[in-house]
């Protein structure tokens, strides 16, 4: 992956203890990895609201060939 050069300026305190968890470790490789996981939490929010949408648009009790999620639930449940 191509890199680019970032200048920014940020707290210093939330660098210093950024820094006093990864001893060693440089501020570029800790902005990678800050970047890095903000992706995978959005990316996550993102298929949680897919699921929401979806358990909208066909609840979980909703019937269908199969019957209903809510009564295999239970039924799963009861044993």
């Amino acid at each position: 992956m191509a890199k680019q050069r970032l200048s920014t300026t940020v707290d210093g305190e939330l660098l210093s203890r950024a820094r006093q968890l990864q001893p060693g470790t440089s501020d570029a490789s800790m902005v990678e990895r800050a970047l890095t996981a903000l992706l995978a939490q959005h990316e996550r929010m993102e298929i949680d609201a897919a699921y929401a949408r979806a358990y909208e648009e066909h609840p979980f009790d909703e019937p269908d060939e199969w019957g209903d999620l809510a009564r295999f639930g239970e039924a799963a449940g009861a044993r």
